[in-house]
């Protein structure tokens, strides 16, 4: 006796959507606290401003904000979707996830649903697991979405990482395709770099240290990062799992329409492209100049800013790769949601 499977199709990118806070933060608020200046951090990192949550915009506001536009887009409603895949590593909570709250919220409470953390990767990682899903048959339209309220585990005093990150949250829907509208997934690890990024302390060592001090002195678990660390990492080995993503699709870089990096620094995806030999007539996103970086939420984020700066992507071939604490990296190439 054989067990029985199911047949799915070929998936594509029906929609995306995204939901930017209302407050928009220039460098200037940023200089005094750590000891630095508007001309630093643009040569560091291209930013010039981000955007910050504020306590009516809760990571699960954001996430459901994006939700709704990207189906709006997909001329779709919640009742359409069968999976939602949230990636963040900022939803306050342990458990329950931040996707069955949003399905709660929005009024699908039985739909499959779960969040990822692959931090700066969660995107990219959470787009391979909807193609793959819809590919066996298992799901027909997934949501995707990433969302991080990094400012609630920022130290503002951080020289590293206060000019850096920033809120916000963005969505893709996947669903069927006739033809192939993405790539097979380049991912992977280098585990062994894990402490490069990280969020400490533990929430053990909260509760044990919250017992012996006073709430002053409690250490709350922000990020932390060597930069330079990072950087040549992102800068050398992302290149080359870019183009081993590219080759995985049959493509090579003269293919591509498109290159959305995650929006880590512009110095890191100006490099990258140059390790390349990425064409001129290649669009290269850099949301990070005005959004700072938003980590699981940079790319869907930046693929809706450039698909409103640039119509005529709509239906093109785009090259996605994440990468970020772990260290952690997904990247594949897909084509662009059509026009709304």
């Amino acid at each position: 006796m054989s067990i029985k499977t199911r047949q799915g199709s070929e998936s594509q990118i029906l929609a995306v959507g995204a939901y930017r806070p209302k407050r928009l933060v220039p460098n200037s608020e940023i200089v005094d606290r750590i000891e630095s200046s508007d001309e630093w951090i643009q040569q560091r990192t291209g930013i010039q401003t981000r955007r910050f949550a504020d306590e009516s915009e809760s990571l699960l506001d954001m996430a459901i904000w994006a939700a709704e536009d990207a189906l709006k887009n997909a001329k779709l409603t919640i009742g359409d979707i069968d999976t939602v895949i949230v990636a963040t590593i900022t939803f306050p909570f342990q458990a329950p996830s931040a996707a069955t709250a949003l399905l709660q919220r929005l009024g699908n409470p039985k739909a499959a649903a779960f969040d990822i953390n692959a931090a700066c990767a969660g995107f990219c990682y959470a787009v391979s697991m909807a193609h793959d899903f819809v590919k066996a048959g298992t799901s027909k339209k997934v949501l995707v979405i990433g969302a991080e309220k990094i400012s609630d585990f920022t130290d503002p005093a951080d020289r590293a990482t206060a000019f850096i990150f920033a809120d916000g949250a963005g969505a893709v829907i996947i669903g069927e395709s006739n033809e192939p509208g993405i790539g097979p997934v380049e991912w992977g690890s280098d585990a062994d770099s894990r402490d490069a990024i990280q969020m400490n302390p533990s929430w053990i060592e909260v509760r044990n240290t919250e017992t012996q001090l006073t709430k002053a002195d409690v250490k709350w678990p922000n990020i932390s990062q060597e930069g330079q660390k990072v950087f040549r990492w992102a800068v050398f080995s992302m290149s080359k799992a870019a183009l081993k993503a590219l080759d995985a699709a049959g493509l090579t870089v003269n293919d591509i329409d498109a290159f959305i990096p995650h929006q880590a620094n512009v110095r890191i995806i100006e490099t990258m492209a140059k390790e390349m030999d990425m064409p001129e007539s290649v669009i290269i996103a850099d949301d990070i100049r005005t959004n700072g970086n938003t980590s699981a939420a940079s790319i869907p984020l930046a693929m809706d800013a450039l698909l409103k700066q640039h119509p005529e992507l709509h239906g093109k071939i785009a090259l996605l790769i994440g990468y970020g604490a772990g260290l952690v990296y997904a990247g594949q190439v897909v084509k662009l949601p059509p026009k709304p």
